[in-house]
């Protein structure tokens, strides 16, 4: 004679299926508070304040026509930095290295110029992803960057 189905098993299908939600739930919840390092801006008004700033400032940039290419050598990170007319030789170069999702402090790079234009970071960067805030003056002139280095 075949079981009968009862109350008890649909309380215990229900406490299963909605068990795992709650499970998966928790679960994905701890990931993403442990991996997202904050905010991208501590004040949307005030940045949104000032946006047309910013624009200028780009247009500006751009109009420098500064080239770059960032990457890794054996010692640190590399950049080189092509202008017109040699303008960015003697530039002053620092960049502030992140890790994309925040999992450790943001550590600050000052750069040496070791052939015109070719600068070298005077402090190792470890291994992994990091986002490089890169910051060049060359006299008044002065160009703001992002890089993704892997």
């Amino acid at each position: 004679m075949p079981k009968q189905f009862n109350g008890w098993h649909m309380t215990a299908i229900l406490v299963c299926f909605f068990g795992v939600i709650v499970i998966v739930n928790f679960t994905m919840a701890s990931y993403a508070t442990r991996t997202f390092g904050g905010t991208v801006v501590d004040n949307s008004y005030v940045a949104s304040q000032r946006y047309n700033d910013w624009l200028a400032a780009a247009r500006e940039q751009d109009s420098l026509q500064w080239s770059e290419t960032v990457g890794r050598d054996g010692t640190g990170v590399r950049i080189e930095l092509e202008a017109p007319d040699g303008m960015l030789e003697g530039a002053i170069v620092t960049a502030i290295a992140e890790h994309p999702l925040g999992r450790s402090e943001p550590i600050t790079l000052a750069f040496g110029e070791r052939e015109p234009g070719i600068y070298h970071s005077r402090e190792p960067l470890a291994d992994g992803r990091w986002v490089l805030r890169i910051e060049i003056e060359s006299g008044a002139d002065r160009k703001r960057l992002l890089a993704d280095l892997s």
